[in-house]
């Protein structure tokens, strides 16, 4: 069974294993019941019954437990300094939540030096590691000068793979006054120091952060940098970005709380993926994404945490499949699928989101019979086990 230096591990006796690939197991998950996978070096070299698991050096006996894909959290800004937790207080005292409370983080992470904001990412990795994240997308957006934005990303690419240019976060206040000096800045010097170090670019596009045309420019601008775009799309209100990501071809809309039936059309027809985070909805009390009305359509939907510290400060995937469940409308299928399987599908990913033989060996084993727990116990350390690139973590 060895292909190479690194010894073999089965897991056995897994109660129910989650494939997310249909010719495995049955449905849309690939179920399969009393189930084993074979890890070899970082990738998974068998799937299938308990009882015809291959010979190997190592075994784990599952003990009747159930074993997901590792999350694939395709939308997070990890690169921060300082702490927002009077704002969050404020506001669930009764102040609406706004894009103006970004700069609070800004100034923050402007004075942090490097080694705070190096830890402060490998803190919140491993804080989602813990709870079955072993892929995770993180951005820019916090330094919104050439400098701090090139620094931002040079960090997060020490960490992740997946690393996103956000130097259009929102117009900072040292550029208040001129706003398209802004955008030619972050399409001109920021895009050139920061596209070494990316393989997305996003950007806000709502109210009060950058409008139709202005997110165009920067995004095609990214886009002839080699960035693939992704976008920040009606999150506060109606707007053009979920439009605008479907006319570019972008990997991923992402928040899309408000959206048209026009909006929700675009998205089934095309292969940009909704990617809903109800963590932010969640930490400002605002109106739930409706993933049943984007399922029903046959959009694709990935579920992500947006962890950040000013509208969703959460790395737990699990919380975020309990919420999308009881306040959006997702079966407890739908939102394990889009927290795996869809996430991938936001990054372009064809390695992770699910356990097949050649992908890599990215698992996650819980204290549970079923992946349904996940939802049925909300807020239960559930994850007991991590598998990363075939090593337990």
């Amino acid at each position: 069974m060895t292909t190479n230096s690194a010894p073999t591990t089965a897991l056995t006796h897994i109660a129910q294993l989650v494939t997310n690939d249909p010719s495995l197991g049955e449905g849309p998950l690939g179920l399969i019941q009393d189930a084993a996978v074979v890890i070899d070096g970082d990738r998974i070299a068998w799937v299938g019954p308990s009882g015809k698991a291959p010979a190997t050096d190592n075994a784990v006996d599952a003990g009747g437990r159930a074993v997901i894909p590792g999350f694939v959290d395709s939308h997070s800004h990890l690169v921060f300094a300082g702490d927002r937790t009077e704002e969050f207080n404020a506001r669930m005292s009764g102040r609406p939540y706004s894009a103006g409370g970004i700069r609070t983080t800004v100034a923050a992470t402007r004075a942090a030096g490097d080694d705070v904001l190096r830890a402060n990412v490998a803190r919140y990795l491993a804080e989602g590691l813990r709870q079955g994240t072993t892929t995770q997308e993180t951005k820019s957006g916090y330094g919104l000068t050439v400098e701090d934005e090139a620094r931002a990303l040079r960090i997060a690419a020490e960490q992740t793979d997946e690393v996103t240019f956000l130097g259009a976060h929102i117009v900072p206040p040292d550029h208040a006054d001129d706003p398209a000096g802004y955008v030619d800045l972050v399409t001109g010097p920021m895009l050139d120091a920061c596209a070494p170090h990316a393989r997305w670019v996003d950007v806000f596009c709502e109210k009060g952060a950058f409008d139709g045309d202005q997110a165009r420019a920067i995004l095609t601008a990214g886009a002839a940098k080699g960035l693939v775009p992704r976008v920040h799309a009606n999150q506060l209100g109606h707007g053009p970005g979920v439009q605008l990501a479907v006319e570019l071809g972008a990997a991923s809309a992402d928040h899309c709380t408000h959206l048209t039936d026009a909006d929700v059309d675009a998205l089934a027809a095309s292969e940009t993926v909704a990617t809903l985070l109800p963590g932010a909805e969640f930490s400002t009390r605002a109106t739930w994404p409706d993933a049943r009305r984007l399922l029903d359509a046959g959009a694709t939907v990935a579920l992500s945490t947006d962890c950040n510290p000013g509208s969703s400060f959460t790395s737990s995937m699990p919380f975020c499949i309990a919420l999308a469940v009881r306040d959006m409308g997702m079966t407890p299928d739908e939102a394990v699928w889009s927290a795996t399987a869809g996430g991938a599908r936001a990054l372009r990913r064809t390695d992770v989101g699910r356990i097949t033989p050649g992908a890599r060996a990215d698992l996650a084993l819980l204290d549970a019979p079923s992946h349904v727990h996940l939802a049925y116990r909300p807020g239960v350390p559930l994850v007991s086990a991590v598998w990363h690139k075939g090593v337990l973590v």
